[in-house]
Order: C-alpha cells, then structure tokens, then sequence
C-alpha cells in the first residue's frame, strides 16, 4: 500500500500521545515524563510481545508518572506526559537513532521492531515521538516569550538490578552541561543521610539523551533529571513518600541555586 493512504498508527479512538497537566501552572517547575504509559497502538499488534514483557521496565518506566502527577499538584507546576511505551518509539531519544525503537531490549528480542522501513518509522515519529515534543517545545517558548521562569525536571525509574548487578542506588541525579542547580539536587539529596543518591548513576547523562540537551541547554534553563529505583515506587505509598522528599528538596535546591547567583553554566 502506498504509504500516503495508509491508516494512521492511531485509531481515531485511542488516546492521544501526550498528556499535559496543569499547562497554565504559575510554578517555575516544568516537569517531562517521557516514560510515562505502556500503551501499544493496536494496529502494531503489542509488538509481538505477551503483556508481561510489555509491563516490564523495557516497556515503560514504573512508578515513575505517579510520582510526577503527585509531584505536579504539590508543586502546582506543569506535567507534560507520554502515553505510549517507549518500545514503540523512546521520546528520550534521537528518533533517527537505532535505540529510539529497539529491535532488543536487554535481553528481550522485540519482534514488531525488526527490519522496520524508513516508512514504519517515520509513522511512529509522526504519531507519537513529534505531537510529544511539539507540547514541550511549544510549552517552553510560550513560558519565555513572557518571561516566566522554568525549572526543568525529567522524571524517571530504574531497576533495582540490571544485566544481574545489583544497583544501591535509592535515587539517581543525573546531568551534563549547565550543571549548577543538579548539583545543588544532588547536594541536598545527600544531606538527608540515610539515602544512596547515585551521581550520574545508574545512567550518565549526555547526548544520547534527548529532552534535556534539546529543551534545557537550548532554553538555557536549570534541570535536573531524576532517576529513583523502581521497588521504592512501584505502589502509591511509595510514590507520596517520595513526592513529599521531591516536593521540599527540588525548590530548596532551586533557592540556593538562586542564592548562589542563578548561574545556567
């Protein structure tokens, strides 16, 4: 079939890829949940995969969107989320890179995602990976055009182990240029003492990444990506426990980050 009268990926009955949460929020905290959902457009078939492999962490990032919902109505700011599993397209990354729709993921083989066309990816680019980034983009311009100020928080979940190794961390802050308000997260987050905060662990921040280097080094705006472990948040009580820690430390760690000069560099 030629690809102009094809169907599109969505059914006019499924969800839209992206969810926004209070988008005329006064707060300066902006936050992004690019893992959020493990939706799979039905005309993909779940990828070939059985629902359990779906709901695990290769499909989306657990507990992470109900931390940032909590965390949104604490801090009264703006959530932008994405509904779709990220083995359909990861909106973390590059879409023209071979990890932005996997053909494994970690040990799992993902069998929608084999031999894709360029015409097959540029569908799930212009479904789900474009509408998503298109809000930020949009949302961040809107919020300088009259001068509001953003922080900018990129929430995520890791596995407690990975590949077998064990990981200690309870939570993870992760950056790479601009680093000056993360680092005051990631100082605050160490005072607290009986927490095992991972400096760019488990994962390093860098260019691989997609919505930090693209929204908060080209806005110039202070960030912080978080990471916390998946065990510690993968009911409601963990994910108000760890919203009420997140809810004082990220504005206390934005006033000294003010105190300090309000350097983006």
């Amino acid at each position: 079939m030629n690809a102009a009268l094809s169907p599109p990926l969505l059914a006019q009955e499924e969800p839209q890829p992206v969810g926004v949460v209070r988008p005329d929020a006064r707060s300066p905290f902006v936050i992004l949940c690019d893992h959020a959902g493990k939706r799979i457009p039905r005309r993909l078939n779940s990828l070939g995969l059985p629902q359990r492999e779906i709901a695990r962490h290769i499909g989306w990032d657990i507990g992470a969107l109900g931390v940032a919902q909590w965390l949104s109505a604490r801090l009264k700011a703006t959530l932008v989320h994405q509904r779709y599993s990220r083995l359909v397209i990861d909106c973390n990354r590059h879409p023209d890179a071979p990890s932005a729709i996997p053909a494994v993921s970690e040990h799992t083989a993902i069998p929608g995602n084999q031999a894709l066309s360029t015409a097959q990816r540029a569908a799930r680019r212009a479904a789900i990976f474009d509408p998503y980034h298109q809000v930020i983009d949009e949302l961040l311009h809107d919020r300088s055009a009259r001068g509001q100020p953003t922080c900018l928080i990129a929430m995520h979940s890791f596995t407690p182990a990975f590949m077998g190794v064990s990981r200690p961390w309870h939570i993870g802050v992760l950056y790479d240029r601009q680093p000056a308000y993360a680092r005051e997260v990631l100082r605050l987050s160490r005072l607290a003492g009986s927490l095992v905060v991972g400096d760019n662990q488990p994962y390093v921040l860098d260019d691989t990444d997609y919505a930090i280097p693209v929204y908060a080094y080209s806005y110039r705006l202070p960030y912080a990506e978080i990471e916390i472990r998946q065990d510690l948040i993968g009911d409601i009580r963990g994910q108000r426990a760890w919203t009420t820690r997140l809810a004082h430390l990220l504005p206390a760690a934005l006033r000294q980050w003010r105190a300090n000069g309000a350097q983006v560099s």
